[in-house]
């Protein structure tokens, strides 16, 4: 993506995605713009569309978990962090203007959702300096932001902003860069001589300062850059802009004074250098006439542009700002094409103006002060009494005469802040609670001077001379050198979960201190080690690949004679994982404990962190062991999912157990062949047991549906019979038709009746492990260990247990 033009025109700033998924900032001649051509400008990544160049500037933006920095090269220079507050945290910044060597930023930090703080810099446009909060701002449907600040074209230093506070949106004005805000004054009498009773402070001027959605309207306020002091827009009167209220007000001496021209919006256009004001409704419905005035709207007259009325699409004048044409374009009917009507003003005028054609009137805030960024300015425009054109030759300004300086022309410097809330009702600067400063600027370079702030500098592009200067007896200091501050090390790639044999990139970086003099101590954890210097100054990336899985240290410790800073990062290196498989028995007795074991492959995961989910629970066991000891409190069917998380992989297995108060348990054996052949997974052994349940129900003619052969890991192979109560069986005590089932299956499996064809020839037998007893199940689990209690079929229980513990080849 092209992100903008540099002054040389064959230059070309883009913005790639490199390898990785990240994005870099490069430049190249757009004659033979290639790999081999291109120049990378910026060492690391950047965020996605976030490079922007802009007169002497260039802006780009990185992110790095959750905290984003903004970084400006001044005049093609290095890039460098840009220093707002320490404590704004922005969560966006939004570049408002680039002229006359300054940078004005909107920035929404971490406590605002619908306003933004409005901020100026120092030349390089490194350091900041607040000068208004709050102010509104609004998301469009493309995700786009407007912020409602304005700057005003034909006399520097003025801007417009509306200000919101508690819900209240406010229009406030400044002559002076922002260093000092005042609300607009009302007009005495409305549009028809009857008196507006807007009395400040309750009332004010207030103005929408909307962009408009159409490039050829001019928005709700309208200025421009041959017309100094000429401002005119929609809005009301009142203790607070009001959404739907859109009457027109105009200005002639650059926000003094405001008259009311119009009850309802309308589009202007300016022509003759703003001699000629054109204006049409906005409306939906079609129109057939405009309005012009030629004495800066103080009357108007009507013009019928067309026989048939259109509906108005935009309004276009000829180049040039001393034209006199314009035209009107818009269409008949929605399914009509556009049409296109032309005005010509020039009949109008009989003449071009002469010298006694034109007034002076000088430039001066809402308090009178006609020394404004240092300098009394005047500007000539035409009496409203003459009747001619400006033309090609017209120049607004007069005279300029420097004045004085005064404290008004000095703003807070970094990390000085006033208290008052609109600037202009205090001049006394204080230092925020985070600055220190007796302290050498981060930037400090050893062997270079720096100067400690007073508190104050000067407003950029003010002119004034003499007078009061808050900015003398600057102390001059030599910078020391200065220990490293702020040392991180991130991965380019972003994750801190790698294969093996994955490249990698770390990026070393370094908020304070000297770098020059400092030495980069780097332990990559599997044996790497090196030391660098100008490792944070030349951002050379350090490139790594793990080869085997594991869990890596990886420090850089940077040191000078001053001090040192350590970074550590720990990577790990897994594959990915590749199955999972839940181990569990499905038939357990109630409030008795049960193993949950998981299986994964591979088996050295690092770090893998299960998640267990026991019937409906929204809310997970967490362990880094593969398996939960739990119980069930109820009985019934209760479904049983493990989550297995390694990295950037995860995988899941779910299982349903039934859950008894009493069920049968009789152990089960094979012929030794089945070991042969048993390959130890979970479908193997869930087959086996399948066919030795079928093949039972099928001999003993009892229900496959209380019959559950469950086949354990490990060898030799072994396995256990569950039989379970019919389901309208009553639960408190055994009965015969129980008894005679045990009997049954018991008969069938000593009598050698049981057996299935495995493979090679051989045909495996299935009898009882133990035929003296049966037992039930009232405890126990799948996994490593198991809890059987046995006891004979009588009225007195005998207290044994049997433990055992299957080992997994």
């Amino acid at each position: 993506a092209i992100a903008g033009v540099d002054g040389d025109p064959d230059l070309v700033h883009m913005e790639i995605q490199d390898p990785s998924g990240g994005y870099r900032y490069i430049t190249c001649q757009i004659q033979n713009c290639s790999d081999k051509t291109m120049r990378v400008q910026f060492a690391g990544g950047t965020d996605r569309d976030s490079l922007t160049v802009q007169d002497d500037y260039i802006f780009l933006q990185t992110t790095l978990g959750n905290q984003t920095k903004y970084y400006v090269s001044y005049r093609r220079s290095g890039f460098v962090q840009m220093r707002l507050p320490k404590y704004a945290l922005p969560k966006d910044l939004q570049i408002i203007s680039t002229d006359e060597n300054q940078v004005f930023v909107a920035v929404q930090e971490w406590y605002q959702t619908d306003t933004y703080n409005l901020y100026q810099s120092d030349p390089q446009g490194i350091y900041y300096s607040i000068l208004l909060e709050n102010v509104r701002s609004t998301k469009q449907p493309e995700e786009n932001v407007l912020i409602d600040i304005l700057e005003v074209r034909g006399v520097k230093g003025v801007f417009l902003a509306n200000q919101k506070i508690d819900g209240k949106v406010t229009t406030l004005i400044t002559y002076n860069k922002g260093r000092d805000w005042d609300f607009l004054n009302p007009p005495d009498l409305d549009m028809n001589g009857k008196p507006t009773n807007c009395k400040p402070p309750d009332c004010y001027l207030h103005l929408h300062l909307r962009w408009a959605d159409n490039p050829y309207v001019s928005g709700t306020v309208h200025t421009k850059d041959t017309a100094p002091g000429l401002i005119m827009g929609a809005g009301n009167l009142g203790s607070q802009l009001v959404e739907y209220k859109e009457e027109m007000y105009i200005t002639s001496d650059c926000g003094n004074t405001w008259r009311q021209v119009f009850e309802e919006e309308h589009h202007i256009l300016y022509l003759d250098h703003g001699g000629v004001i054109v204006a049409i409704k906005d409306t939906s419905i079609p129109l057939k006439i405009l309005k012009f005035s030629i004495d800066e709207g103080q009357t108007w007259s009507t013009h019928n542009f067309t026989s048939t009325s259109v509906f108005v699409d935009g309004l276009l004048s000829e180049p040039g700002d001393e034209t006199l044409v314009m035209t009107v374009f818009g269409h008949i009917s929605y399914r009509s094409d556009w049409e296109l009507v032309k005005v010509d003003f020039r009949p109008s005028f009989t003449r071009e103006c002469t010298d006694d054609d034109y007034e002076s009137w000088e430039l001066t805030n809402l308090q009178g002060d006609r020394c404004i960024m240092g300098q009394q300015r005047s500007f000539r425009k035409r009496k409203i009494s003459s009747w001619c054109i400006k033309g090609r030759s017209f120049t607004s300004a007069l005279t300029s005469k420097v004045c004085e300086c005064v404290n008004s022309d000095f703003l807070c410097d970094y990390g000085f802040e006033r208290s008052a809330p609109l600037k202009s009702e205090s001049s006394k600067c204080f230092a925020d609670f985070w600055f220190n400063t007796e302290e050498p600027p981060e930037d400090c370079v050893l062997g270079q001077a720096y100067t400690s702030s007073t508190g104050y500098r000067k407003v950029v592009s003010n002119v004034c001379e003499g007078g009061v200067d808050l900015q003398q007896n600057l102390a001059q200091h030599m910078c020391p050198l200065m220990a490293p501050k702020g040392l991180q090390i991130s991965i380019r790639e972003e994750s801190l979960d790698v294969k093996p044999g994955e490249d990698i990139t770390f990026i070393v970086r370094q908020e304070q201190g000297d770098l020059l003099n400092t030495k980069y101590q780097v332990d990559l954890g599997d044996g790497f080690k090196a030391i660098y210097v100008n490792l944070t100054m030349t951002g050379e990336p350090i490139r790594h690949r793990y080869e085997n899985p594991g869990i890596y240290r990886v420090s850089v410790k940077a040191e000078n004679v001053a001090g040192h800073d350590e970074a550590v990062v720990f990577i790990q290196v897994n594959s990915p994982l590749r199955a999972l498989n839940l181990e569990v028995v499905p038939v357990v007795g109630r409030n008795q404990e049960v193993n949950l074991t998981a299986i994964i492959l591979p088996k050295n995961s690092n770090l893998t962190v299960f998640y267990w989910w026991i019937g409906n629970s929204l809310q997970p066991l967490l362990t880094l062991d593969n398996f939960l000891v739990t119980k069930f409190a109820e009985t019934g069917h209760v479904r049983v999912t493990v989550q297995a998380s390694c990295g950037s992989s995860m995988l899941q297995d779910s299982k349903v157990v039934q859950v008894f108060d009493h069920f049968h348990v009789l152990p089960l054996k094979f012929t030794k062949h089945l070991d042969m052949y048993n390959p130890d997974i979970p479908e193997w052994r869930e087959d086996v047991g399948r066919v030795v349940t079928r093949l039972l129900a099928k001999e003993t003619n009892i229900s496959e549906e209380t019959l559950l052969t469950v086949v354990k890991p490990g060898l030799p192979t072994t396995a256990e019979l569950h039989v379970l109560l019919p389901p309208n069986q009553p639960k408190q005590k055994r009965s015969v038709t129980s008894d005679k089932r045990i009997a049954t299956i018991k008969q069938a499996l000593n009598s050698h009746n049981i057996s299935f064809f495995l493979k090679g020839g051989y045909w495996v037998l299935v009898t009882l492990a133990d035929s003296s007893s049966d037992s039930q199940r009232v405890g126990g689990g799948s996994g490593y260990w198991a809890i059987v209690v046995l006891f004979v079929i009588c009225l007195v229980v005998v207290a044994a247990f049997i433990l055992y513990k299957f080992k997994r080849q």
